[in-house]
């Protein structure tokens, strides 16, 4: 099995080294011993197919004598494929190695690697055999599979490597430049916010360690969250990532974490942790390396395989090997995120002497059936409204929302609101409300609509307003 990965690794150095290779076929003619009386056909040898091409010819062969054939030039249109002709085959071939790719991965899932391997190798000698240079549709194709093949290599690799050194390997403990520089950093003008992440960090702590043991994955992973967030649920980036995980709202849908007027599940720490597992470990079956997963974790992985793709040298390089070639961001936050292990590992050798963090989080959670304001039942239950508000970051609006809904309550007082809850009155939505806003310089309706969690139709048609883009300072 070792040897088949070996060899497929060196093929897919080709895959990646090689541009797209002319495939030009080699023409052989023969003598013709006697005049010619009807068209003749010429066979075109395709050195990537040992099945010879029949292609008649389209005009005479003049003959000077029984010895010599006067040959005209060549002209592409009389000895190969018509265009349309040639870019159907060139689609067939596509279409084909598409088929091999899918096939790879049932295989790949069923645990024969060997199969997987095989049709991937069928796949790339399909794809390596397709040259045109006059449809970007079918460039763009090509180009697509090669990557979707360098991805599945990537993914084969990684489980053997996983299968090998255990369920999933340790974060190597790099220390080069790039990391002492971090170190240097949260030593100087970020240590006060290093101090304050780490005594955050004992709010939610014990349970992200308890879910990544059950994941099976590296404990240090609970470290992540102290340079992603600090470890403030609502923090919000400049790309609008939020919560403990920095998670867009498209990543944080794929990975199961809702979203409407009501809640935002990226809010709830314990939700954003497993979805962030989850997503942790469909990049290291990817890459099978904990640095390069960071570092996609943190831009992308399709940007992560697009740099490997671009790579001129070994596609298993690391993200050392990848640094020069990442966003700038990227190419920081592995570094920093290692300079964390190593100051929370030793904090005396780096200058630090951490105050006990905060304490857990402790809760019951209590299924509610209707929607109610979260003051209302902190009044009825004898807690402050912050601290139930912060039990339940996700809550949009402080309301519960009109589905039913698993409320997080402190841990003694489950049984008090359930024993208060029919008397509760049921929060309903003010009809018609407005807010009067005065339009300043440079605001637009869509500004307006994202302050106040609205649409843009709604001002509209508030306002009898019929081009969106026509608003004016003083309105």
């Amino acid at each position: 099995m070792i040897v088949h990965v070996s060899r497929y690794i060196i093929l897919f150095i080709t895959v990646l080294t090689l541009g797209c290779g002319s495939n030009t076929g080699v023409v052989k003619r023969t003598d013709v011993a006697a005049p010619v009386a009807a068209p003749q056909s010429e066979t075109v040898n395709n050195e990537d197919n040992d099945s010879p091409l029949i292609i008649p010819l389209q005009e005479e062969v003049v003959v000077d004598d029984v010895n010599h054939v006067k040959e005209e030039p060549l002209v592409n249109d009389s000895l190969v494929l018509t265009k349309e002709e040639n870019e159907e085959k060139q689609q067939n071939m596509l279409d084909t190695a598409l088929d091999f790719c899918n096939a790879s991965q049932e295989y790949w899932s069923e645990g024969n690697l060997t199969e997987a391997i095989q049709a991937l190798d069928n796949a790339y000698m399909l794809v390596m055999q397709v040259h045109t240079e006059e449809n970007p549709e079918l460039i763009q194709q090509k180009e697509d599979l090669r990557f979707m093949i360098s991805k599945r290599i990537l993914e084969i690799y990684a489980s053997r490597y996983t299968a090998v050194n255990g369920n999933y390997n340790e974060i190597p403990l790099t220390m080069n430049k790039h990391v002492e520089d971090e170190i240097k950093k949260f030593q100087g003008p970020e240590r006060k916010f290093f101090i304050e992440s780490y005594k955050r960090s004992g709010k939610y702590m014990e349970r992200i360690r308890e879910l990544l043991h059950e994941a099976g994955l590296p404990a240090d992973l609970a470290w992540l969250p102290l340079i992603e967030s600090g470890f403030k649920v609502r923090a919000l980036s400049r790309a609008r990532a939020l919560g403990l995980w920095q998670f867009i709202p498209s990543t944080g849908y794929k990975f199961g974490l809702k979203r409407d007027t009501w809640i935002d599940e990226r809010l709830d720490p314990e939700k954003a942790t497993v979805a962030a597992i989850a997503y942790m470990k469909e990049l290291h079956q990817i890459f099978g390396d904990w640095t390069t997963v960071l570092a996609a974790y943190n831009c992308g992985e399709g940007r992560v395989l697009r740099t490997i793709r671009n790579q001129q040298i070994n596609y298993l390089d690391n993200f050392w090997d990848l640094y020069t070639q990442l966003p700038s961001e990227t190419a920081r936050y592995v570094p920093r995120f290692l300079a964390t292990l190593h100051i929370l590992k030793d904090p005396a050798k780096y200058g630090f002497e951490f105050q006990d963090p905060a304490e857990p989080l402790l809760y019951e959670s209590v299924d509610i059936t209707k929607q109610v304001q979260l003051k209302v039942l902190a009044k009825e239950i004898g807690v402050d409204n912050i601290e139930l508000t912060g039990l339940n970051p996700e809550l949009r609006q402080q309301v519960t929302p009109p589905t039913l809904y698993s409320l997080k309550v402190p841990a003694d007082k489950g049984e008090v609101l359930l024993a208060k809850m029919d008397n509760i009155q049921k929060w309903i939505p003010p009809q018609d409300a407005y807010v009067i806003h005065r339009v300043k310089s440079g605001e637009t309706l869509s500004l307006i609509a994202k302050r106040y969690r609205t649409k843009v139709s709604y001002i509209q048609r508030a306002n009898n307003i019929r081009q969106k883009h026509f608003i004016r300072a003083g309105q």
